[in-house]
């Protein structure tokens, strides 16, 4: 089996400059602008994200990002306090409540979008 130091995940923007404030200034991260390569995200301890540009993006359908939190709540609030919607999904084998919570599927989650409209996700962690 070879050898690793620090594996860490990555995904594509359309938009650099908004994803670092995004990521920054929204989200509350430690981003790290790479000239010429992208953002490096360090999400905490020694965990952390690389996010590149890329000119035919597409967003990614599935979760990217899920954002660990104590009280679901309060959280979706601060981000639609922030200008994030969270009541992104309306279907019936993905129900969420009018904030976008999803209580049924175990820890309550709620998702929302990047603004290259990569899907992050709220969960609430005891």
């Amino acid at each position: 089996m070879f050898t690793t130091t620090q594996p860490f995940s990555s995904f594509s923007v359309d938009d650099v400059p908004a994803a670092l404030a995004f990521y920054r200034d929204v989200l509350g991260f430690d981003v790290e602008e790479m000239p010429e390569m992208g953002l490096d995200v360090r999400l905490g301890g020694d965990a952390h994200i690389f996010i590149y540009p890329k000119d035919n993006h597409e967003p990614a359908s599935f979760t990217v990002l899920n954002i660990p939190v104590s009280n679901i709540d309060e959280a979706v609030d601060e981000l639609n306090g922030k200008g994030v919607a969270t009541k992104i999904y309306d279907d019936a084998d993905l129900p969420t409540d009018r904030k976008g919570i999803n209580r049924d599927l175990g820890p309550a989650i709620a998702w929302f979008l990047d603004p290259a409209r990569n899907v992050i996700a709220v969960i609430e962690m005891d």
